[in-house]
């Protein structure tokens, strides 16, 4: 049978879009459901599955841009609070406070009255917050909040709050979903081949389906090139200057471990005086980022043994006790940023403001987006359909919602979705969380698939509780068309401490009990499923 997404593609070449999004992590994903929401026909592609990029291997916070005041991007600093805001408010499920710790030593680039005045500026800056404001701590202050601190030397410390997305694959999702819900055509692996040009104006794209080697040609009066890294490989029959100037930024996860905090840690690395940061997650410990030149495909980047050796070493220094080997690495991640290209050194002073380049006249109606952050995307989403509206002599569009209009997950009262789902007796404690922390108020919406198979309650993974219902959930209503994607971007089961290795070959079985999928097809996508976590 085909699948929902096939099915919509229907008749795609007779239909003309009011606009393409190419590229569905997280800048794509916001501009698909706000021109959706204001009534535009969007259709949605990716090479890849939804969030499979960049969006998917960052820090996975929700921050102002502390270290962005050090280069006077105030405006980036205030909208990046502004729209931290926003996403504690439309997506509490996803987006949630984490207090962080910045430790200060004596010799350090930043010392203690240089990182007040910058925390003074913070708090100045998110005059609208609802978080705390930041406090000032000495020694002895920092070293009893956090006793596993590396004393010497340690001249006192900063306390302040930002916001952590512990799953950002899922707030893409749900920003799909949105889009979809409001018509939104979406369609994963599918690759643009080339746009159509017509009289100097792009007119639609070319594309093949991965899965189905077919090739099609879609019109649509407006297209945006939001691939992330990718955005000049999108655009390079066209011949246009290179936009993309990306670094390399790599994480480790690793297991509890002796002096480990409670509370996020911020820390000057002394080996470049880059900040990085030691958080609890889920469960876990996130450990990075790096900073690295990468012109390479952004399809085979990973981590590498220096990356490694400076993550763990820098740890070590800052929590003495933590003594962290390499075997101490549950898993490690590497994304590429899409920034924009320059010829500056320092990758740490390149811009994290995005830019949406217009190539009129050469080509009208393409738009390409370059740099951006998770946290701006919603602001940046407004930007772009404002500016679509406004090429097709639009003065005044319909009204952007996206910054009050939840996401399809959100409640604001999270403790009651708990409360709901423990009056069902079969479901663990552990899988309650898991499924609200995953799913937020939908958690119900993945139980009424068991409803008439009970089967699909049992638990397919001890450490995270995920259930079978989720499987199935995957595939039938968040647009998975693999074991990866269910995996790492639905359930998020790939991210339990040996990487979802034992559960992927369940959660096959799951598929093959309840989505027909057939012997070979299990064991292919388990195969596929181990190649990519090797990588």
């Amino acid at each position: 049978m085909p699948d929902r997404v096939s099915l919509a593609l229907n008749g795609m070449t007779d239909e003309i879009f009011d606009l393409i999004v190419i590229g569905a992590g997280i800048n794509g994903a916001g501009i698909a459901r706000d021109a959706a929401m204001r009534g535009l026909k969007v259709l949605l592609l990716d090479k890849g599955d939804i969030a499979g990029g960049t969006s998917a291997w960052s820090t996975r916070l929700i921050h102002g841009g502390l270290r962005y005041l050090e280069h006077f991007e105030l405006g980036l600093v205030r909208e990046s609070l502004r729209e931290r805001e926003v996403l504690l408010r439309i997506a509490p499920h996803l987006v949630r406070p984490i207090e962080m710790l910045i430790p200060i030593y004596k010799g350090a680039r930043r010392g203690f009255w240089a990182i007040r005045a910058g925390m003074i500026a913070y708090d100045v800056l998110s005059f609208d917050k609802s978080l705390p404001l930041h406090r000032m701590l000495w020694s002895a202050e920092a070293w009893q909040r956090v006793p596993g601190l590396n004393r010497e030397d340690l001249v006192g410390a900063a306390l302040y709050y930002d916001a952590q997305a512990e799953f950002p694959e899922r707030l893409v999702v749900e920003n799909v979903l949105s889009a979809e819900m409001n018509g939104c055509v979406v369609k994963t692996y599918t690759q643009v081949n080339q746009f159509i040009v017509e009289n100097q104006a792009v007119a639609g794209v070319e594309v093949n389906d991965l899965r189905s080697n077919e090739n099609y040609s879609v019109r649509g009066r407006m297209v945006v090139n939001s691939a992330g890294p990718w955005v000049d490989a999108v655009a390079g029959h066209l011949r246009l200057k290179s936009m993309i100037g990306g670094t390399k930024g790599s994480h480790i996860i690793v297991g509890h471990f002796s002096g480990a905090p409670e509370t996020a840690i911020y820390v000057e690395a002394r080996a470049d005086h880059r900040p990085f940061f030691i958080i609890p997650w889920n469960g876990k410990y996130l450990i990075g980022t790096t900073e690295k030149r990468f012109d390479e495909n952004p399809d085979t980047v990973k981590i590498d043994d220096v990356e490694i050796e400076y993550l763990l070493s820098e740890t070590n220094r800052v929590i003495p006790r933590a003594n962290l080997k390499r075997d101490s690495i549950l898993f490690a991640y590497s994304g590429v940023r899409p920034l924009p290209i320059t010829n500056s050194n320092d990758e740490q002073g390149i811009t994290r403001r995005h830019f949406i380049h217009d190539h009129a006249p050469e080509f009208q109606n393409l738009f390409s987006i370059v740099g951006g952050k998770l946290t701006t995307y919603r602001s940046l989403s407004e930007q772009v359909v404002d500016l679509i509206f406004r090429t097709q002599k639009i003065d005044i569009p319909p009204p952007c919602r996206t910054s009050k209009d939840l996401l399809p997950g959100a409640e604001s009262d999270l403790k009651a979705v708990q409360s709901a789902l423990e009056t069902n007796r079969k479901l663990s404690a552990t899988t309650i969380d898991h499924l609200v922390r995953v799913y937020g108020a939908r958690a119900s919406d993945v139980l009424q698939v068991a409803e008439d198979d009970q089967d699909l309650l049992e638990v397919f993974d001890v450490e995270t509780g995920a259930i079978a219902a989720e499987v199935v959930f995957a595939f039938r209503h968040e647009l998975a068309q693999t074991l990866i994607d269910c995996l790492l971007r639905r359930t998020m089961v790939g991210f339990n401490s040996r990487a979802g290795i034992g559960a992927d070959r369940v959660a096959a079985q799951i598929a093959s009990r309840h989505l027909d999928w057939s012997e070979q097809r299990a064991t292919d996508e388990v195969t596929a499923y181990r190649d990519y976590r090797r990588r």
